[in-house]
């Protein structure tokens, strides 16, 4: 029924067009206008702290830091530590497994694997000192890392598998004098280079978008919006608007364009009425990985491969690495157009130490849910990354092995190479079963593309989806779609219907002309 629903829907729009009722949108030019008004406002600036007592003197560690921010900006620190910036992870209800605890602590995806047992590495992008350490507690709130997200010197940086400690080059007093409202280069440091490098994981997130021009990012472009992070990702009590659907189960807290631009952002309302199934995203962003290659596959079967008894790596023209001994084999991407699924933002993740029941096909990582059929979803773009990582093929799970430590002898798999070691330490950090055996099997995960938003000129034509050739939705099989589908009853039906409209406007026309000649001639007499 929904399927034949669409189809009269899009023939009656044919008709109104014929009888030139589709008349233009005249708010939405005034919208836009008001949200440039609105971000071009310079914003207010944050208190000079260079002139606080406080933060003049030398600092030895970033503890005193933390314990001099808080003693002005108290409560603040509780704020914090109730987000899942410092917990990574959150309560959620998940479709077949209940309520869960799930988050970057326990995930598992197909780049890295897992962070748990290998905080010295992750660690770098938590918004904390020392996590994975010995007396480590997400209770003590001078562990809590301020100027990751506040420095505006843009002078600091975390340590190198330093369990998230600063760089000790850091000027621990300059960057603590220099806070104040989070820069795309604060937010960038961690989620630009996700997964080990940089655009490594998201594909639409990526070093470029530092200082993008409009061709790569319209609304962030330095010449246009200069929009920041947290204008879209607003943020109440540290808890910030947005959730990643990678690591997200529940439709909460999510960002739309909408917020925004509305849901009739358009000045054609034929073009508004797609924004009921199709998600902004699908038109605006028709491509990603735009100014630097993005991993579209990773193969850690392949890794352990040594040169004179040493790890090496293998690079593309572009610098890109296409073998790691440490990690394996790699597949990348640049300028690609997005893969399409339904998503009503409802998702499912593969949680640790659950049993594979089919070992045939690749592990759903995380799985959006969504359908035509469902009022809810809309056609979003996303990125997919393949995988072929280890897992126990006794007990028929993922396995999340160990692989940092800073040297051999401990089971780390990036210092020993031997896979059964870095599995057995790893599996045992992590509480779960190993059977002593290691396999690999194929895993696939999804990442939806919400950044590198195009300018409305470039924006994807009607006719690349209206089309029987290579249609960009051409995946989507289970809705009917004009132009790109056929049928000979429902074309029939359209072009008889079209006749009728067409005939009937004829007629009409030709009956008022007979009948004013008829008029005027009596007039005459």
């Amino acid at each position: 029924m929904g399927k034949y629903f669409l189809i009269v829907a899009f023939l009656g729009i044919e008709a109104a067009v014929l009888f030139n009722i589709l008349a233009p949108n005249p708010d939405n030019a005034s919208n836009l206008d008001a949200l440039k008004t609105k971000y071009s406002k310079v914003a207010k600036k944050p208190a000079d702290h260079s002139k606080f007592a406080e933060l003049n003197k030398h600092f030895n560690n970033p503890t005193d830091v933390t314990r001099a921010c808080i003693s002005c900006h108290n409560e603040r620190d509780k704020q914090i530590m109730a987000t899942n910036h410092w917990t990574w992870q959150k309560t959620e209800y998940m479709e077949g497994k209940g309520i869960v605890n799930y988050g970057k602590i326990n995930a598992i995806n197909n780049f890295c694997i897992a962070a748990k047992g290998n905080e010295g590495s992750c660690a770098k992008c938590h918004a904390g000192f020392g996590m994975g350490q010995p007396g480590f507690a997400f209770s003590d709130s001078t562990r809590v890392d301020c100027i990751i997200c506040h420095d505006n010197s843009e002078t600091y940086m975390k340590g190198q598998d330093m369990d998230g400690y600063p760089d000790p080059k850091v000027d621990l007093a300059k960057v603590a004098q220099s806070v104040g409202k989070p820069k795309r280069s604060n937010c960038g440091v961690c989620h630009f280079y996700g997964g080990g490098g940089n655009n490594v994981k998201h594909g639409d997130l990526e070093e470029a978008l530092f200082e993008p021009n409009k061709e790569l990012d319209v609304h962030m472009a330095v010449e246009n919006m200069n929009l920041q992070c947290v204008d879209c990702h607003k943020t109440t009590d540290h808890k910030i608007k947005g959730n990643l659907y990678s690591v997200s189960s529940m439709d909460l807290n999510r960002l739309s364009c909408e917020e925004c631009h509305s849901a009739t952002p358009h000045k054609e309302d034929i073009i508004n009425e797609h924004t009921l199934k199709v998600a902004c995203q699908t038109c605006h962003i028709p491509t990603y990985a735009k100014a630097n290659a993005t991993k579209l596959e990773w193969d850690w079967s392949t890794a352990g491969d040594l040169r004179n008894g040493e790890p090496y790596e293998i690079d593309d023209k572009d610098g890109n690495h296409i073998y790691l001994s440490i990690k394996g084999s790699f597949k990348w991407g640049k300028n690609l157009k997005p893969d399409y699924v339904w998503f009503n933002g409802k998702a499912n993740h593969y949680l640790m130490g659950e049993v594979i029941s089919d070992t045939t096909h690749p592990v759903q990582i995380n799985t959006l849910y969504g359908s035509y059929s469902d009022v809810n979803s809309k056609i979003t773009p996303v990125k997919i990354h393949l995988g072929n990582q280890p897992y126990d093929p006794i007990n028929h799970i993922l396995i999340t092995p160990k692989l940092y430590a800073d040297k051999k002898g401990e089971g780390a798999y990036w210092q020993d190479f031997n896979w059964q070691t870095a599995s057995e330490v790893g599996m045992k950090d992590n509480n779960l079963p190993f059977s002593g055996k290691v396999g690999f099997i194929k895993t696939v995960a999804y990442w939806p593309v919400n950044h590198m938003v195009a300018p409305k000129e470039e924006s994807v034509n009607c006719t690349e989806c209206h089309t029987k050739s290579n249609s960009r939705l051409a995946g989507l099989g289970d809705f009917y779609m004009p132009a790109r589908d056929h049928s000979s009853f429902i074309d029939t039906f359209g072009i008889t219907l079209i006749a009728i409209v067409f005939g009937g406007s004829l007629i009409h026309g030709g009956a008022r002309i007979v009948y004013n000649s008829k008029k005027n001639k009596k007039e005459d007499k």
